[in-house]
């Protein structure tokens, strides 16, 4: 019997976030959908990680993911960003385990190498590739919204092999494997 499952993917972001989901059937992915929330017009840092938790609880109860994959986010120099970047994440990993969804975690690097074969290749050549992989005719004028469709993407290409993301499935995985992150 042919594998079916639909995974949730994630590209989290504080002013853009990006999902993007995708329908496993046997060796086929087809595209469901993709899209942006785009958190620019909220005030405050805590009602757009509000705004994060409640879109993906909304994505999740409405098309009913399998695994949910989110782009981890990349070390970069400003503290501050990094800081709200992974709260941003924090609260879509929240609303996936609070539906018992396993979570996996790649880097940017790696989900650019799972679609072009290029780790450093650009949003735009990511863009390109997953047209021809999950076959939808225009790209949405906000790459975040296949950036959120590559984790997803990145996420069926690893097939049994899952070991290479981070996993978890539920808070107790999750403090375990980050014992520092405990209150």
């Amino acid at each position: 019997m042919a594998k079916e499952r639909i995974i949730l993917g994630i590209d989290p972001g504080t002013n853009i976030m990006g999902y993007g989901l995708i329908i496993q059937k046997g060796n086929k992915i087809s595209l469901i959908t993709l899209g942006i929330l785009k958190l620019g017009n909220y005030d405050t840092h805590a009602l757009k990680l509000k705004k994060i938790f409640e879109r993906t609880l909304g994505l999740i109860e409405e098309y009913k993911p399998d695994e949910m994959a989110l782009e981890a986010p990349f070390f970069g120099k400003n503290v501050q960003s990094m800081l709200k970047l992974g709260r941003a994440q924090g609260v879509a990993m929240a609303a996936g385990l609070y539906k018992d969804l396993p979570i996996f975690e790649y880097s940017p690097k790696k989900i650019k190498q799972a679609i072009t074969g290029n780790g450093n290749a650009s949003k735009e050549q990511v863009a390109a590739m997953l047209k021809n992989l999950v076959e939808f005719d225009t790209t949405p004028k906000y790459l975040d919204a296949t950036d959120g469709l590559a984790a997803a993407v990145c996420h069926y290409f690893q097939g049994d092999n899952v070991k290479t993301g981070k996993s978890y499935s539920g808070w107790g995985s999750f403090l375990k494997d980050n014992p520092d992150r405990k209150v």
